[in-house]
């Protein structure tokens, strides 16, 4: 496990607070967590699919895309459906091409298709263990986090697509980071379900910082470096909204 977090541990600029752990494994706090994780992989699953269909397919390739997703928003935000049911919605219904004149498009969709896939069974486990622990789905607002890095996200392209892929690639590595900190502190249910994700959120950081290498075409050290302040003054500072990407937690008196 500590090669596969060298490089995490080397991206990011700041560890979690030991403070953030101690919360996260508090019981009285298990329903925040575990809801606002479920959340935060069906936002991890639209991110990838506005990329998709923001850079890289037709209409028709991007409606496919947003019916595969319905399911699971309709469950999410309108309360439709049955969670058991939302496994046998995590396919696609039909191929989805690149459009025309995208030198990345492939690859972008190759790697972003696979993300959604794995996010979207993530969010299915994460009910699982909800109902095995009894605590009932309910939405709960965001986090400062993403919102926090995303809006320095320059306006022109291909700077703009370069920006989000970087943010996508510092939310997946925290991501990581906190599962593996916060497994050792849980019952052995948790802390397994956390273990097994770590693979894949590396994989998805890295996948992430390739495509914006990649499509930057140019050298990036200097906007990760500058996202990498913006994400760990966010981990490092004061945050009176406790959830699973928030800052440092504040006492209330």
């Amino acid at each position: 496990m500590n090669e596969l977090l060298a490089p995490i541990h080397s991206f990011l600029q700041c560890e979690t607070p030991d403070a953030w752990v101690d919360k996260a494994a508090d019981k009285d706090n298990l329903a925040v967590v575990l809801t606002d994780h479920l959340i935060c992989e069906l936002k991890a699953a639209q991110s990838a699919m506005f990329l998709i269909r923001r850079y890289a397919v037709d209409k028709e390739s991007g409606d496919a895309l947003l019916a595969w997703l319905k399911p699971f928003e309709d469950f999410a935000y309108r309360k439709e459906g049955d969670w058991q049911s939302l496994l046998k919605h995590n396919k696609l219904s039909k191929s989805i091409i690149p459009k025309s004149g995208t030198p990345y498009g492939q690859e972008l969709i190759d790697k972003m298709v696979l993300l959604i896939k794995e996010e979207l069974h993530h969010f299915f486990q994460v009910l699982e263990i909800m109902n095995e622990y009894d605590i009932p789905y309910e939405n709960i607002a965001s986090s400062r986090y993403a919102k926090g890095m995303l809006r320095h996200v320059r306006t022109h392209e291909p700077a703009a697509l370069t920006d989000k892929l970087i943010c996508g690639a510092y939310i997946e590595a925290r991501s990581c980071e906190r599962f593996a900190k916060l497994a050792p502190h849980v019952d052995k249910r948790l802390g397994d379900f956390y273990i097994s994700l770590l693979r894949s959120e590396a994989r998805h950081y890295q996948d992430y910082l390739t495509l914006a290498e990649e499509i930057a075409g140019a050298d990036i050290a200097e906007r990760i470096a500058f996202f990498g302040e913006i994400e760990a003054e966010l981990i490092a500072s004061p945050d009176e909204d406790f959830k699973f990407h928030s800052g440092l937690p504040v006492q209330r008196i």
